[in-house]
């Protein structure tokens, strides 16, 4: 495995009751890259992730994390290797302020991450760090609010900074801009650009808007397998990759500079 390679798959596959959701599937992603996950609906990208973060075991085929077989490995087992994974659905604490659920993201690296009977004046240490992560997401002025309380484009920027908490070598983002209006989607792609500058970030995305703008290699999944790869601008005009969008999407496609 090239050091250059960070996560890599061979020969993946996952069936559910002879039902093949994943068909030998060969990812390799680039250490430092966005790398975007994309398809039409059904086409395996969640299961793909899944297994990638070990929600799912494998029925046949490797997963490789930095030039280790990982997969056998459990889930919390791959997070503390750095392979830190968001959800579809925001996975904050929505009655903590936005503060605090940061400060729960860096007791990991103070071997704490389960201590949620510590007192508030020993996490106080962790504040300036959780301030700096704040900043880098647009969320300075909100650390005092109630979580539950933020716009929806404002929690997604709130669970990166938890992620970032973790201190993840390799980011899983599950479509990290479902359900944003305009102006949320593009901070939210502003922000996922800026955190990548250090680290590698795996994402299932479908706002092609979205992945045009960031990613450095997409790969696309149909029915299981993965039918193309590369830049934007040459899978945007793969014959494979238009059929298995068809239509409407189509346009999409080919129009998302």
């Amino acid at each position: 495995m090239s050091k250059d390679v960070i996560l890599e798959t061979k020969n993946l596959v996952k069936e559910f009751k002879g039902f093949v959701a994943v068909s030998g599937v060969n990812l390799k992603v680039q250490r430092g890259h966005i790398h975007a996950l994309i398809g039409p609906n059904g086409a395996g990208k969640t299961t793909v992730f899944n297994l990638l973060t070990k929600f799912l075991i494998p029925s046949s085929g490797h997963i490789f994390y930095q030039g280790e077989d990982i997969t056998r490995l459990k889930a919390a087992q791959i997070a503390r290797k750095g392979v830190i994974r968001s959800f579809q659905i925001s996975a904050t604490f929505p009655h903590l302020t936005v503060l605090e659920n940061v400060r729960i993201g860096l007791q990991r690296e103070l071997g704490t991450a389960f201590h949620f009977w510590r007192s508030e004046s020993s996490l106080k240490g962790l504040t300036p760090r959780a301030m700096e992560l704040l900043e880098t997401v647009g969320l300075t002025d909100f650390a005092h609010h109630i979580t539950v309380e933020l716009p929806y484009g404002r929690k997604r920027a709130l669970e990166i900074a938890t992620t970032l908490a973790m201190d993840p070598q390799l980011m899983l983002l599950d479509e990290p801009t479902q359900g944003m209006g305009h102006e949320d989607v593009d901070r939210v792609t502003e922000l996922i650009k800026t955190v990548s500058a250090n680290r590698t970030v795996l994402m299932v995305e479908h706002n092609m808007g979205v992945v045009a703008k960031i990613a450095d290699t997409i790969s696309v999944l149909q029915r299981g397998q993965i039918i193309a790869e590369g830049p934007y601008e040459l899978v945007s005009k793969d014959p494979q990759v238009l059929e298995a969008y068809m239509g409407s999407s189509e346009v999409e496609l080919q129009g998302a500079h």
